[in-house]
């Protein structure tokens, strides 16, 4: 995977993000999601990289990146502090402005970081997401239902990791199964087993809860704090169309949390990036571009 990109290291105020970079062209950060790595954009990545210089890393928590301890407030994955470490990191690299493509729990990083920093964030495109904000505040019975594992990896530890611990792989499946299209036909066998590789690691398991418990927390409370404000920079916004399930109009959710909004639904789940990485890579191109 990756082929012709370099695999490198960089510090972020004292947290090792490990992350990959290839191509040339006007810089693009792509950020991953649950229960993934930087490797779900192992076929997106290549396409980009003939016309943008991609920077893929994974996110503190996750991967190979560091794993910070942690607090009682769950600063330490706040959607702010995994913003601060993007930001450190393409600064090191020698981008002071980018776009930024987040899927997933990276969108969320990817949200908080246009808010945060919008004078560096020239575009920003969330990939099957809606704001965490509306995602508590809209939620009902069959929402729950969908997304118990939001309640259920924010829970006390160390409740979720000791359970999930027991046999992380079959947890792990069961995400990617479940969340997609029922099956694991379509993750390459090499990133399948990056994930597994990194999720059999305690430490991963308890990073990535310890995301999910600052998003009821401290996450909110940001959240909240920035309700009147809009993202400035052009937004894209792309959905699996089950999405649509759970809210009649996910392009009204992002218009009402940025000013120039564009995108759409798509057929397909919730990992799109792997399941259609052609047509996610076309609709970024055409976006990225201008």
């Amino acid at each position: 995977m990756f082929q012709g990109f370099e695999s490198r290291t960089v510090v972020a105020d004292g947290v090792a993000i490990n992350l990959v970079q290839g191509g040339v062209g006007p810089p693009v950060l792509l950020l991953h999601g649950y229960p993934q790595t930087h490797a779900m954009w192992h076929a997106v990545a290549p396409i980009l990289a003939q016309h943008f210089t991609v920077v893929a890393p994974d996110l503190r928590g996750y991967g190979d990146s560091a794993k910070p301890e942690t607090d009682e407030g769950h600063l330490a994955y706040s959607k702010r502090a995994s913003a601060g470490d993007q930001a450190t990191i393409m600064t090191a690299l020698g981008f002071e402005k980018f776009a930024l493509v987040g899927h997933d729990r990276g969108g969320r990083v990817a949200h908080r970081l246009a808010l945060d920093f919008p004078d560096r964030v020239q575009r920003l495109a969330p990939i099957d997401i809606v704001p965490t904000y509306n995602a508590f505040a809209e939620t009902d019975k069959e929402k729950a239902m969908s997304y118990y594992h939001w309640f259920f990896l924010s829970q006390p530890f160390d409740l979720p990791e000791r359970l999930i611990g027991v046999d992380p792989i079959y947890f792990l499946h069961w995400c990617l199964k479940s969340w997609g299209t029922g099956d694991l036909d379509y993750f390459a066998p090499d990133a399948l087993a990056e994930y597994e590789r990194c999720f059999v690691d305690p430490a991963v398991i308890h990073g990535s809860c310890e995301d999910y418990r600052a998003s009821a927390t401290i996450d909110l409370e940001h959240d909240t704090e920035d309700l009147e404000r809009k993202i400035a920079c052009p937004t894209l916004a792309l959905w699996g169309n089950r999405l649509e399930k759970w809210y009649d109009d996910v392009s009204e959710i992002w218009r009402n949390r940025a000013d120039n909004v564009t995108g759409g639904g798509l057929n397909g789940g919730h990992f799109l990036p792997e399941e259609m990485p052609e047509e996610i890579a076309r609709a970024l191109f055409f976006f990225l571009r201008v």
